[in-house]
């Protein structure tokens, strides 16, 4: 008998089944109208599809829960239609849709280390760090005395992601990006 558990028992991040399919909890919150019974509003990612819908359902009702883990994999590479990660314990390769983790793509180092999401034995996304650090390909080049302003300008990074820098900023510094907002963080 699988695992359940209630809406009380929500956390963001937790994985439930629902309609046969796996959903990610991206957020909730329980409310309690003056007239009538509690409820809890939430935002739910499907794993597969990767859509987000907003769900209510009554308060203590129960669902399935889904186990999940994270493995430290290597990116390899792309191949197009999917993308190549090697497992770090045992060698083993596979493979993720490459709709699956272009988001992420963009912030990949080939033969760098990435953590894998593993839902119910199978991989199903890419877990990115709050920060990664890359080097800058291309950029305009800085202006002395331009590192008050928070003027900004386009930076193509090594991977080929583009990102807003500041404008002291050249070209071959090593900088911090935010790969979940696609943003610069500071220097490296």
């Amino acid at each position: 008998m699988a695992e359940t558990i209630n809406t009380n028992q929500f956390k963001n991040g937790m994985h439930i089944e629902l309609d046969g399919s796996v959903w990610r909890i991206l957020g909730f919150q329980h409310v309690k109208p003056g007239k009538g019974g509690a409820f809890v509003r939430s935002r739910l990612r499907n794993l597969d599809s990767g859509a987000v819908v907003d769900k209510t359902f009554r308060a203590g009702e129960k669902f399935p829960r889904v186990h999940t883990e994270v493995k430290d994999v290597q990116y390899l590479y792309d191949a197009g239609d999917e993308v190549v990660f090697m497992d770090n314990d045992t060698y083993e390769q596979f493979s993720l849709p490459h709709a699956a983790v272009e988001d992420a793509l963009p912030y990949l180092e080939p033969s760098g280390s990435v953590q894998i999401l593993w839902v119910d034995g199978r991989p199903a996304g890419v877990q990115l760090p709050s920060a990664v650090e890359l080097a800058v390909a291309e950029t305009d080049p800085g202006v002395r005395g331009d590192t008050v302003s928070n003027v900004t300008k386009p930076a193509k990074l090594e991977t080929g992601a583009v990102v807003q820098v500041p404008l002291f900023v050249n070209a071959g510094d090593r900088i911090k990006v935010d790969p979940r907002e696609g943003r610069y963080i500071s220097r490296a």
